[in-house]
């Protein structure tokens, strides 16, 4: 196609040329130039070509003369470029001093004032000196460069946790509208100072404009769903960022967990008891298991019933084994609750369970036991080998150890028979 174009030009240039030609052969013209009380006369062919010749033989003596200054704009080009490959290559090195002086030069050239800026300010903050960094900061400002001033500004806010300062510098009027990694930046910084409600409402811009891989969006879009959650200052502002999650993080354990939390914390029991069942019913995770015990949200008898439904299907979960534990005790039903907690300790539970059982065993005016099962459950936290609890028959410890000897195709243990 270019080269349609440019023979059509040259073809069309020609014939006019041609007609020019011949126009002045038919007729030459007559051309009179007057100076200084003498009179030059031709015709237009030779005018037009006095006049060609004098453009040319001025073009070429302007060339001439620019030569020194073109080579020295040239050099000088060189040179900046060669500084700032040194400052980079100092800077990723570590040679931080190095860096900023080599980069502080290559700033004079306009052509890369911008990333020497930003690379020095980088090589000051690294060698601690904020005032030098915010010096070439703002000379990124001086050149023209807001933007790039901004994105830089945060960046190094963000790595010293000064979220404040990030979004103050991002927020600039004259850095607007802010580019895709500004957009992530201001993001990660409104998280950071407990706003990430905001947070994940930029998540469709991020989306939009692709300013991070899809799986890195789908983390950032889970933590920052349940840090909102975690945020939510009342329970229609959390029933609103609820319903907006998508349906797939609505069964996330930690998304489920935060919202549940935050039910049970606001008073909103019903909801917290519902989330927790759904998520359950839909995907089974021992850490909303725990947590269905854990809240203090009443409704004993019905999570009971829910957690003894849970259990046919699930009878090898410590999880649910001290939940029901847990219940059952707050139920005033310490026998069944500890029954649970020596079956959940059997099926590998953790430090929780020694520590409900020292609970159990000090309400119930049992000290000595209380106090061994509240070490047990220091000792399980740490790595170590339990202490064995007095007062278990043999028919309790065989009952124990039958629990756990077989287990799943995935090396999960479950109940014989």
């Amino acid at each position: 196609m270019n080269l349609f174009r440019n023979l059509l030009f040259w073809i069309v240039l020609a014939l006019a040329g041609a007609l020019v030609a011949q126009l002045l052969v038919q007729d030459p013209g007559y051309v009179l130039v007057r100076y200084g009380g003498n009179d030059y006369t031709t015709n237009v062919p030779k005018a037009i070509l006095i006049a060609g010749a004098t453009l040319i033989g001025l073009w070429l003596a302007w060339k001439v003369l620019s030569l020194p200054f073109a080579a020295v704009r040239r050099h000088r080009k060189k040179q900046a470029r060669a500084r700032l490959i040194d400052g980079l290559d100092a800077l990723h090195q570590g040679h931080w001093s190095r860096a900023e002086k080599s980069l502080a030069l290559a700033a004079r050239s306009d052509d890369v004032a911008s990333i020497a800026h930003v690379g020095a300010a980088q090589a000051a903050t690294a060698r601690g000196d904020a005032a030098a960094s915010a010096q070439h900061l703002d000379s990124l400002s001086n050149a023209g460069y807001p933007t790039t001033r901004a994105l830089a500004a945060a960046e190094l806010a963000l790595a010293e946790d000064r979220a404040d300062e990030a979004l103050v510098a991002l927020d600039a009027p004259a850095a607007q509208p802010l580019p895709p990694r500004g957009l992530l930046l201001r993001a990660r910084a409104l998280a950071a100072l407990g706003r990430a409600g905001e947070a994940y409402g930029l998540l469709g811009a991020l989306r939009q404009q692709q300013a991070v891989p899809a799986e890195r969006l789908s983390l950032l879009e889970a933590q920052w769903a349940e840090a909102s959650l975690r945020e939510a200052a009342d329970a229609n502002v959390l029933a609103d960022r609820w319903e907006a999650l998508p349906k797939p993080l609505k069964s996330e354990p930690a998304a489920v967990a935060a919202y549940a939390e935050r039910a049970a914390a606001l008073r909103w029991e019903e909801a917290a008891a519902k989330s927790l069942e759904q998520a359950l019913d839909t995907r089974w995770d021992e850490s909303l298991a725990a947590l269905y015990g854990r809240l203090p949200i009443g409704r004993l008898d019905a999570r009971r019933g829910n957690a003894e439904r849970w259990l046919s299907a699930h009878p090898a979960s410590p999880a649910l084994l001290v939940t029901l534990a847990r219940l059952a005790r707050a139920q005033g039903q310490w026998p069944q609750a500890e029954a649970y907690l020596h079956r959940a300790l059997a099926q590998g539970a953790n430090s929780e369970a020694w520590e409900e059982l020292g609970h159990g065993f000090a309400a119930a005016g049992d000290d000595a036991r209380a106090r061994l099962s509240y070490a047990n459950a220091l000792r399980a936290a740490r790595g170590e080998a339990a202490s064995e609890l007095p007062g278990r028959d043999l028919r309790q410890k065989i009952f124990d150890e039958a629990v756990v000897e077989e287990r799943d195709e995935h090396g999960m243990p479950r109940l014989r028979g």
